[in-house]
């Protein structure tokens, strides 16, 4: 078991690192509206999750019906995070909103698992999840250095952030619920990264116009949907297969280190010292949770078996 948490581990920060680069490659799409890169990003990258499946969903058709009220509220969460997310930053800015949206999302992850399925949060879960919403914080507030806005897009922003966070946390519960009930990870992500992309092809279709009217918009659009999006999805359905929701929401928390490293890097940002506390705050929440005692992950494993019993 603990081979498999670590693979977990691994495949889904590889795909945090990936979702790290979508701030500054949509900051290369000209005249193109947040609405559209969401719908482009998550809606091209869940349709092409679900065509993989075809063969996965066809076979679990009778247990996705069982669970159809699962499927759906993941679905509609798919289609409602990336609008709400790519909103946020675009009018509180991509710091900000990339801090609210994925720091609030382990939080609300452990409250769905709590409310819902009865899971225990472990004390080293818990003093994690705060760990890296403080490096969180620090990194936000260091990338704020100089910048100032008008306070109500920003005030709209962190709400749209904490919507997102939110729609995060119950479509990665609703995919590792399905698996935890027997469905195939390909089926139970392919039906609910499918769904949600079909729902956002008519927002694509009402906004998408200007990722056609340039090259470099057209690549844009096209390296988020099959890089970040597709690609990152996969691993990250890999690594729900093996971690509970909350600890792989929680891992996550890298994407906005990832994110200002490469402005640093690519952008020509600075980083403070508080900047580079937050980002060793981060490092040390996925070696705490790489490091989680085994005592943990048994207490985890049971509440998961009894999603098997119950079904």
């Amino acid at each position: 078991m603990r081979d498999q948490r670590l693979t977990g581990i691994i495949v889904i920060s590889l795909a945090s690192l990936l979702w790290g680069t979508t701030g500054t490659a949509a900051s290369f799409a000209e005249n193109v509206s947040p609405l559209a890169i969401g719908a482009v990003a998550l809606g091209i990258g869940g349709l092409l999750q679900a065509l993989i499946a075809i063969p996965a969903i066809r076979a679990a058709i009778p247990d996705l019906r069982v669970y159809s009220r699962i499927v759906a509220v993941g679905t509609i969460s798919v289609a409602l995070y990336p609008l709400a997310f790519y909103t946020s930053m675009h009018l509180a800015g991509v710091a900000i909103g990339t801090v609210v949206t994925l720091g609030s999302a382990p939080l609300a992850s452990g409250v769905l698992e709590k409310v819902v399925d009865g899971l225990t949060l472990s004390r080293w879960w818990v003093l994690a999840a705060m760990i890296g919403a403080i490096g969180s914080v620090l990194l936000c507030f260091s990338r704020l250095g100089g910048e100032s806005g008008e306070l109500w897009p920003t005030v709209f922003g962190i709400i749209l952030g904490l919507f997102g966070g939110a729609f995060y946390a119950i479509y990665s519960w609703a995919a590792h619920a399905l698996m935890q009930r027997g469905i195939p990870r390909a089926a139970a992500m392919g039906s609910v990264f499918g769904g949600g992309g079909v729902m956002l092809m008519p927002v694509l279709l009402l906004t998408g116009a200007p990722l056609l009217a340039t090259t470099t918009n057209f690549r844009v659009a096209a390296y988020l949907a099959l890089i970040p999006m597709f690609l990152g999805y996969v691993l990250f359905g890999m690594g729900l297969a093996r971690v509970s929701a909350s600890m792989a929401t929680t891992l996550t928390l890298s994407e906005p280190a990832v994110a200002a490293i490469l402005a640093v890097i690519i952008v020509g940002e600075r980083l403070s010292l508080v900047g580079w506390i937050g980002l060793a705050m981060i490092a040390a929440v996925m070696v705490m949770l790489a490091l989680m005692p085994p005592v943990e992950h048994q207490r985890i494993q049971v509440v998961e078996e009894s999603y098997l019993l119950d079904a």
